[in-house]
């Protein structure tokens, strides 16, 4: 699940839990596809997704899969205009090895969906999808710097970046500071889930924290790849209820 932690014996993944598995194959994108019915689905009105996965040699049906953070498969769903964001997990496999979701999308425009799986034998996948739901498309974002507290469900939300401005290319520490404390929780095997998606949607990086123990600090390190601005969705339990925070995070180039 996270490819960048090793360990020389033994054990779980520090950062999200997993077991660590020792000669994994080198990586390989399998094949997702995804059908949606109605085939122009309508704003409001109930579509069903459906995605298949294929292996990437004989293109056969994909049916048994590893549990990554309580899950078999886990999906985002987020428009052109990043407002609409969506972390849900559908049902599946059936016996063709497929997952469906029912969604209803709010809006007309540019959806990208990110299917984030583990194929039993294989390396951890992260693929992405486009759908479009006819209509006028939303006017695109134009985002700023958000680093405000923000003030979810049941918490407090804070975030500092070191360095202050972050750069494309290389590490940039983000620091969440969330609170109350009293019933913090993991929220499917973690500390925090977050998912970062640049202002053009091209890039899509799900990611878990590199540092959190159930306190008050929860650290993520992240590379952004390009100089854009990326809106990062941040989520985290307590007492039973998910919080999902967002900031925006302009990355510069280095000069």
């Amino acid at each position: 699940m996270d490819p960048d932690v090793r360990a020389t014996k033994p054990g779980v993944c520090s950062r999200c839990g997993m077991k660590m598995v020792a000669g994994l194959p080198d990586p390989v994108e399998y094949h997702l596809d995804l059908s949606v019915a109605p085939r122009a689905p309508k704003i409001g009105q109930k579509a069903r997704i459906t995605f298949g996965i294929h292996d990437p040699w004989k293109d056969r049906p994909v049916t048994h899969y590893q549990v990554v953070h309580e899950k078999l498969f886990h999906m985002f769903v987020v428009s052109q205009d990043l407002k609409v964001f969506v972390h849900d997990h559908p049902v599946g496999p059936d016996e063709d090895g497929n997952f469906t979701y029912d969604y209803q999308f709010p809006q007309s425009g540019m959806y990208r969906l990110l299917g984030d799986f583990y194929p039993d034998g294989a390396t951890p996948q992260l693929i992405a999808k486009t759908v479009i739901v006819p209509g006028k498309p939303p006017a695109p974002p134009m985002l700023t710097r958000d680093y405000s507290t923000k003030d979810t469900e049941n918490m407090r939300v804070e975030l500092k970046t070191d360095p202050e401005q972050p750069i494309a290319g290389q590490k940039t520490q983000m620091y969440f500071h969330v609170g109350p404390v009293e019933g913090f929780e993991k929220y499917l095997g973690a500390w925090a889930h977050m998912l970062a998606a640049s202002d053009d949607l091209i890039d899509l990086i799900h990611t878990h924290p590199l540092i959190a123990d159930g306190g008050p600090q929860v650290q993520f390190s992240l590379v952004f790849p390009r100089a854009r601005t990326y809106r990062v969705w941040v989520q985290f339990q307590r007492q039973g209820m998910v919080n999902t925070a967002r900031f925006d995070v302009p990355v510069k180039d280095l000069e």
